[in-house]
């Protein structure tokens, strides 16, 4: 793959934490598989809303999904997306303490 192709899914990539819903749905996540519903009643927003987020996110792979009778369950895809929401939140928490520590 060429820097150019990698830089573009990146990108792409980088766009799933770019919302806070999407951030509230992956942070909520942690604990383990969730419908729509649970997610919903835990982030305070409606199904709909929610169910978008979470097509978004199971269309660049971020959660997968397991179907239990009509019931969708969805869990996170890969452990490391954890790793670089946290990373990102420790660096936002530093600047808040000292802006100049980029």
């Amino acid at each position: 793959m060429e820097d150019k192709e990698i830089y573009s899914i990146h990108a792409e990539a980088c766009k799933m934490f770019s919302h806070e819903v999407r951030l509230e749905i992956i942070d909520n996540l942690r604990d383990g598989e969730k419908s729509v519903s649970e997610l919903a009643t835990e982030t305070g927003l409606n199904q709909p809303n929610v169910s978008q987020h979470l097509a978004k996110m199971r269309e660049k792979n971020f959660v997968e999904t397991r179907k239990e009778g009509t019931q969708i369950y969805y869990s996170i895809a890969n452990e490391k997306i954890f790793e670089a929401f946290d990373l990102m939140r420790e660096i936002i928490k530093e600047q808040m303490v000292d802006p100049s520590s980029l």
